[in-house]
């Protein structure tokens, strides 16, 4: 993963990318809704990237030397959301880098934006997002969901005092965000509460109505005759 080269994000008159060079769909959700689960599904059958806020920061803060690192863990183990100089600029490096190496330039960005704040300088320094992919889920039902992911993760976030927290931050700073997305009709919302296949097909259908659709690979067969000549 791309360190963290230089902050603060760079001040432009102009988005890094036009919608046309890189398509963004940010992945929301609170902690528990299933978020990895369904990216996971999405880019095993669709071109899509997957960028995951969480994981980049968790990387950065176990990065040797990383002058960033001390402070992304207090952030992470408090619950509190890290500053978004940081977390952007690893999004952009990250962005940058597979667009470089791979020509990807269909992305899923994971648990981001986590507040307003977040949501206008991503948009004006580095992609406008096509929209976003809003997983709906009861409190009650994420909190098992990650007090059991607990007995095996070893994420020092997943316990009750830290999940508490999270859902509380979620709350009161990530749903403005969706309510913010909704009103400019960019917010696909999914109900997460039914088995992940079954949630899967609903986003499925949601993306093909966003004109985002399973790619069909075509595989050229050899001429046989020319093959025999």
């Amino acid at each position: 993963m791309p360190a963290v080269e230089a902050l603060p994000t760079p001040n432009r008159t102009k988005p890094l990318y036009d919608p046309s060079e890189a398509t963004v769909v940010f992945v929301l959700g609170g902690p528990g809704s299933g978020k990895g689960t369904q990216c996971a599904f999405l880019v095993r059958d669709y071109a899509f990237k997957h960028l995951s806020a969480g994981d980049l920061l968790r990387e950065e803060q176990d990065r040797p030397d990383s002058e960033f690192g001390e402070m992304i863990k207090d952030y992470i183990k408090d619950g509190q959301i890290v500053p978004m100089e940081v977390t952007i600029q690893l999004l952009e490096n990250a962005m940058t880098a597979s667009i470089e190496k791979d020509n990807k330039r269909l992305f899923l960005i994971d648990g981001f934006p986590r507040k307003m704040d977040q949501a206008l300088k991503f948009e004006e320094a580095v992609v406008p997002s096509k929209f976003t992919l809003f997983f709906d889920c009861p409190e009650d039902v994420m909190q098992e969901r990650l007090l059991n992911r607990g007995k095996t993760s070893g994420r020092s976030d997943d316990n009750l005092e830290s999940i508490k927290k999270r859902f509380r931050t979620f709350v009161e700073t990530s749903m403005p965000v969706v309510e913010h997305f909704e009103s400019e009709g960019r917010v696909v919302k999914i109900s997460a509460t039914k088995l992940p296949e079954e949630v899967y097909e609903d986003v499925k259908g949601a993306l093909k109505e966003k004109g985002i659709e399973i790619p069909v690979f075509k595989f050229s067969v050899p001429d046989s005759s020319a093959a025999a000549s």
